[in-house]
């Protein structure tokens, strides 16, 4: 099993990677699983038709102990497996808790055991890597981990974050990052931005998503780019990533 965490600053289009990605390599034969980790529960909905799913943390308050897998995993587009982690109640508790306890559920009733994915992809908010945010890489669920950043500022210092974090467990041999994935956003010399931080961090730029009115087309249609618009470059943006990856996760096949 390939366990991936996809990290980057909230807005910066790691959901829309991360499902793009998930499809991609649905396509190429994988069985993947998706697992989102901001409490807004938006990283699955272009695999589900643009709707929200039922989340651990909203089933859980509902059913308390009786929640099944059947509660909490959906099955997506291309047969992707999708579970969303959620977030606590508007005003009360913390997000990062409610990942763990997500984390915990999902563990309990045997999620990964049961559906035997291939790929396991986290999706997870990067703006703060509290112990709650890191769970994928400090709890040892996810070995490889990817930073989604733009040539912003804000997006390269919650990238820079995120490497410390990683390099943090590195040790307890946990996770490893892999490598920076540019989303453009087309600001001023972003290429040479972004792979000198990739440098600056030890790391290395491993792909390049270019910003595309394609995208947003997709995710009117409730879509991701590759199952809309299969035969547009910007899809087989998205199967290079999937390739780049891969490549980069080959050690822990």
């Amino acid at each position: 099993m390939i366990k991936i965490a996809i990290y980057g600053k909230g807005g910066i289009g790691k959901s829309t990677t991360a499902s793009n990605l998930s499809a991609a390599l649905s396509d190429m034969g994988y069985k993947v699983m998706q697992v989102g980790c901001d409490p807004k529960a938006d990283s699955t909905g272009a695999l589900c038709g643009g709707k929200k799913i039922t989340t651990v943390l909203d089933a859980i308050r509902e059913k308390g102990n009786a929640v099944t897998l059947e509660d909490i995993v959906t099955e997506g587009d291309k047969g992707v497996i999708c579970v969303e982690a959620g977030g606590p109640t508007p005003g009360v508790g913390c997000a990062g808790r409610g990942i763990i306890t997500a984390f915990e559920k999902l563990e309990q009733l045997g999620a990964f055991g049961r559906y035997d994915p291939d790929v396991v992809i986290y999706d997870v908010l990067g703006d703060v890597v509290c112990g709650g945010f890191a769970m994928p890489i400090r709890g040892g669920y996810a070995r490889n981990v990817f930073v989604v950043t733009s040539g912003e500022k804000m997006a390269l210092y919650a990238a820079g974050n995120i490497a410390i974090a990683v390099d943090n467990f590195k040790a307890r041999g946990y996770a490893r990052l892999r490598g920076v994935i540019l989303n453009c956003r087309n600001v001023e010399d972003e290429l040479a931005k972004v792979t000198k931080f990739a440098d600056d961090i030890d790391s290395r730029l491993i792909s390049v998503i270019p910003r595309d009115e394609t995208v947003q087309k997709a995710e009117a249609l409730g879509m991701t780019v590759v199952s809309a618009f299969p035969e547009s470059p910007m899809a087989e943006d998205y199967r290079k990533l999937a390739r780049a990856v891969l490549k980069e996760c080959e050690d822990d096949k």
